[in-house]
């Protein structure tokens, strides 16, 4: 890429950076709507799938953008946060936008941006930017669906501004407790914002009381519901060399033999609220809401889903940054968990997919996160902790981590290296020491020979976004 179109690239990315960042919410919707007023509404040039919850959002985003993408449609798909660039957020038929596309979509809205800022008593944000640029870029394309995942909950949320013929929830816990309420029951209440009058609501499994709130605003609109665990779900799963094999039931029947290349029960029940959110864009309706009118579900697009199509979906399946191989020798993963519900599930899918290995976590986490909850979840799974910090503003500092990490793990199992790279340096350093005596790995992974990998211990980098971002920058030097 010539130097000019570079720097212009990182010009705009550091402009953007520079507005007030995705963390720091004000609950408003009206500066998105008058943005995307100035556009032309873009996000009603496409039908939407809308996908919330509190973790598995990107996931399932990714799944169900590529189940619709093997099925021949062209589609766009907006996430977040990213790993690495901000292009990853924005991404047409599977791929980012490219970066002379990126800088493109960026001068078409700017001067939009300029008059919204001057209009409004607080300008843009960074994340309401990068919503306009996706609706945007997709209206242009043009894309026959977009996938939309929220931000931050649902009500409030800029992408709101769209309206899903599909919502999917994926399932619901503490998190963002500032800003979403402190109970489940308050931040379903506020998810559900995001399931529309006529829609098709996609429940993932959820605790009680949120799912009471979600069923409960379905109703209110005249939504119809379905949910994992009734009216779709994993019927069977079976671990398998590099991930699982599943059946499942959607909406329209059942898929048998499904290989995911993912790992973790979590991982299961995301593909299978994406298939289901595929099928109900199909025409699948689900189960009415209770007191909800029938003749308000209308189908988007007819027909159902072939076997053939979804068995090739499945297989191509990935989630970047979640239970990610890296590095072979020792094995080194990456993974994006950065609530105790997180941490929990990654904890689960770690222990279930390669029992006897031993691991080694290195560790840097938001200080607005439940800090002491996420290291409770990992502490089972982890024979030692190496803490640090990434490169998020918002990262506790590494001193501060420590005196957390020795409470849970005591202090002769906890490591501190402030730099992230002198951490996984350490951390690899010890796992070369502990797996020197150890036999072969449990899990089932593959290597390039399509031979089971041979190591005693596995390197874990988790705690956030970023740091999953960072680290895998700093492994791979790249975020595609």
């Amino acid at each position: 890429m010539p130097d000019e179109v570079r720097a212009e690239l990182a010009a705009i990315e550091q402009q953007i950076a520079a507005r007030r960042p995705e963390h720091s919410v004000n609950p408003s919707l009206d500066r998105i709507i008058a943005l995307t007023a100035l556009l032309g509404d873009p996000q009603r040039a496409y039908p939407v799938v809308h996908i919330t919850g509190t973790n598995g959002k990107t996931s399932t985003a990714r799944m169900t953008e590529t189940l619709l993408r093997a099925r021949g449609l062209r589609t766009g798909l907006f996430t977040s946060p990213h790993l690495i660039s901000m292009r990853e957020r924005i991404s047409i038929d599977g791929e980012p936008v490219s970066q002379g596309r990126f800088i493109e979509v960026y001068r078409e809205i700017e001067p939009y941006l300029k008059l919204v800022d001057a209009e409004q008593q607080v300008p843009l944000s960074f994340f309401e930017v990068l919503v306009g640029m996706a609706f945007a870029a997709f209206a242009d394309a043009p894309v026959d669906v977009a996938v939309i995942e929220v931000g931050m909950g649902g009500t409030w949320d800029n992408t709101n501004v769209a309206d899903g013929a599909v919502a999917v929830v994926t399932p619901i816990s503490i998190d963002h407790a500032k800003y979403l309420g402190d109970t489940v029951a308050k931040i379903a209440a506020d998810k559900a914002g995001i399931i529309k009058p006529g829609a098709v609501a996609v429940l993932g499994q959820q605790p009680v009381d949120a799912a009471a709130e979600l069923i409960r605003h379905a109703v209110m609109v005249g939504a119809s519901v379905a949910r994992e665990g009734i009216e779709f779900g994993v019927l069977s799963r079976e671990l398998a060399v590099g991930g699982q094999r599943l059946a499942i039931k959607g909406l329209l029947g059942e898929y048998h033999d499904l290989f995911l290349p993912l790992f973790g029960t979590y991982q299961a029940s995301n593909a299978a609220c994406a298939l289901a959110a595929v099928e109900a864009f199909s025409g699948a309706s689900g189960s009415a809401a209770p007191g909800a009118d029938d003749d308000a579900f209308l189908p988007v697009h007819p027909g159902g889903l072939d076997d053939g199509i979804v068995r090739t979906a499945f297989a191509m399946m990935s989630s970047p940054g979640r239970l990610e191989i890296v590095r072979r020798s020792p094995v080194v993963i990456i993974d994006a968990a950065h609530n105790p519900a997180g941490m929990a599930a990654t904890s689960a899918a770690m222990t279930e997919a390669f029992g006897r290995a031993e691991v080694i976590a290195v560790v840097a986490a938001s200080a607005d996160k439940d800090v002491p909850g996420i290291l409770d979840e990992l502490e089972p799974l982890a024979a030692e902790i190496v803490v640090t910090g990434n490169s998020s503003a918002r990262a506790m500092p590494a001193a501060g981590l420590a005196d957390l990490a020795r409470n849970v793990f005591g202090p002769d199992r906890v490591h501190v290296a402030p730099r992230l790279d002198d951490a996984i340096e350490l951390a690899v350093g010890l796992a070369d020491e502990a797996g020197a005596g150890l036999g072969p790995l449990a899990g089932l992974v593959e290597d390039d020979a399509a031979a089971p990998l041979r190591a005693g211990t596995i390197v874990l980098i988790t705690g956030s976004v970023y740091t999953a971002g960072d680290a895998r920058l700093l492994l791979s030097g790249s975020g595609e």
